[in-house]
């Protein structure tokens, strides 16, 4: 960066008009209240990608090689999915509503640093690459990761992610329920309604908004709440805290939640985590002699 700007900002002000709340307990306010006093600005000059090539090799595409991926697949209208978790039914579902209307769908996961508990890229990616592989048509699905850190500002990290994946190539971002969200801060769709706000053509990639989406036992199947007329009790919620929830408490997870395969690779990755914290218990009790 040239420097050619120094300034300092009212963080209160930033925390309540991005992320709606000033309270410490939300991860975006506590990330911009530590933030230095000082902001600097000027013109950049890309020097490095860092080591993201190198550390997630053909996953880390840059938006020039994802809309060269794009117009070699003869991909004219794609529907970009963000996601921080590891694909489940409900994921799955989504991206299926959009491939009925693209030409095809860009799994972008992130790449940045996530909240304490979440999966890391290279599991995530391998349960991902394992969906698409046994459950999507072959050239309708493209993954890629991109370096960001979740701000969880929810309607308004909305519209980045669009702007974001826009750059990329894609016509479409699949927003569903709570998208960006964290706690109870944001309604369910307030991410939908924001898209509608915002002047007209002010952005290229539009919102693909789709309702709350489970399983549905009297329906058979996926359904959301636009398709589905039974009630609650009918319903399995689906969501990645769940999975996650399960999966480290070495829990059944019902075949309506999570593809076999899928639950293979997440199931593999929390025995590693379960032995490794069985041998910090043994060195431990090894010191405390």
């Amino acid at each position: 960066m040239k420097v050619t700007e120094k300034y300092s900002i009212d963080k209160a002000h930033e925390c309540a008009t991005v992320f709606k709340t000033t309270e410490l307990e939300h991860p975006g306010v506590r990330m911009v209240m530590e933030q230095g006093e000082i902001n600097l600005a000027g013109p950049l000059k890309v020097l490095s990608q860092g080591d993201f090539p190198e550390k997630y090799g053909e996953l880390f595409l840059s938006p020039k090689q994802t809309r060269a991926r794009f117009e070699a697949m003869g991909w004219s209208k794609v529907a970009a999915f963000q996601t921080r978790n590891p694909m489940h039914r409900s994921h799955e579902y989504l991206a299926k509503i959009a491939i009925e209307t693209c030409d095809g769908v860009l799994i972008h996961s992130l790449l940045g640093n996530l909240k304490p508990g979440d999966i890391p890229a290279e599991v995530r990616s391998a349960a991902i690459a394992t969906l698409a592989e046994n459950y999507f048509v072959k050239n309708t699905v493209l993954q890629a990761g991109y370096p960001l850190d979740m701000r969880y500002a929810g309607p308004r990290e909305a519209l980045l992610h669009a702007l974001f994946r826009q750059n990329y190539g894609c016509s479409h971002l699949i927003v569903g329920r709570d998208h960006a969200g964290v706690g109870s801060y944001y309604g369910p769709f307030d991410a939908h309604h924001i898209f509608d706000r915002i002047p007209a053509g002010s952005l290229e990639t539009q919102a693909l908004k789709i309702d709350w989406t489970f399983w549905c036992y009297q329906c058979g199947g996926m359904a959301s709440a636009r398709t589905c007329p039974h009630g609650d009790a009918d319903r399995l919620m689906l969501s990645g805290t769940k999975l996650r929830k399960m999966l480290s408490e070495d829990g059944e997870v019902p075949a309506e939640f999570s593809r076999p395969e899928v639950l293979e690779v997440l199931r593999a990755y929390y025995a590693s985590l379960a032995a490794h914290e069985k041998v910090e218990v043994k060195l431990a009790g090894h010191s405390a002699r």
